[in-house]
């Protein structure tokens, strides 16, 4: 990749950011109410965004809540720390993105989810891909707790919000950024597949769980495919044709 091609990257890369930032902290919205519908106060919720930081995690954990009251807490951390196991995967990937120095890979771990990950590898150089992931961490961490806050002040005047379909608009902003790596067909395939498995395993398991199992379904591929490319054969080099006059 050519110099010249650096500012135009990078200029992408905040783009994707800033799209994907605003779409994804509007969803805090319904966290907030619905955190304070289940019956934590204001101050509880805002902390809950501010360490925990991870949506599907946070939902989890007060979707139990609301379910069992503050003895079901035990599971609520359960079933929310499950899902938050992904981000073990993802801060793996994150690591040479990050690159090296103790305090750098803390601060990253805090910002190290989905949409910032997802939004790191669409880019295509080493500086796009480090801009990618700060702007969308801070971003998203700045616009969540902020819009957790107005949810859980103004839950009573929202009412329902999940009718407001603020998780649509994060998880097509999401797919903007997968659909242009869905080139190949076993891509789409394990996609498909991975998706079959975490809608047939949701009822059957507790939350966090159906994630896992599907994230199994591209472990499966990748170490299918590893496994065959270790036992083709090499290719024999072509015969040195002889040359006239040469024995």
């Amino acid at each position: 990749m050519r110099s010249s091609d650096q500012p135009g990257e990078t200029r992408r890369a905040w783009r994707d950011a800033i799209g994907v930032a605003l779409a994804t902290s509007a969803y805090g919205v319904s966290f907030g109410a619905l955190a304070v519908a289940a019956g934590l106060d204001v101050w509880q919720t805002c902390v809950l965004s501010l360490l925990m930081f991870t949506g599907g995690s946070q939902f989890a954990f007060v979707g139990v809540i609301a379910g069992g009251g503050l003895a079901a807490a035990p599971a609520a951390i359960a079933s929310s720390a499950l899902l938050g196991v992904r981000n073990v995967a993802y801060g793996l990937r994150m690591s040479p993105v990050i690159g090296p120095g103790a305090l750098r890979r803390t601060a990253a771990a805090q910002f190290t989810i989905d949409e910032s990950t997802a939004v790191s590898l669409a880019q295509t150089t080493p500086r796009a891909r480090l801009v990618g992931f700060w702007a969308t961490g801070l971003g998203i961490y700045l616009g969540w707790n902020l819009f957790t806050l107005v949810g859980a002040l103004l839950g009573d005047v929202l009412g329902d919000v999940r009718a407001y379909g603020l998780d649509a608009a994060a998880a097509a902003a999401f797919l903007a950024l997968l659909w242009p790596r869905l080139r190949e067909r076993q891509a789409i395939a394990v996609g498909i597949a991975a998706a079959v498995v975490a809608t047939v395993t949701t009822p059957l398991l507790m939350p966090g769980m159906p994630v896992l199992v599907a994230a199994l379904v591209a472990v499966v591929v990748g170490w299918t495919n590893w496994l065959g490319r270790r036992e083709a054969p090499a290719p024999e080099p072509d015969d040195v044709p002889e040359r006239e006059g040469l024995p």
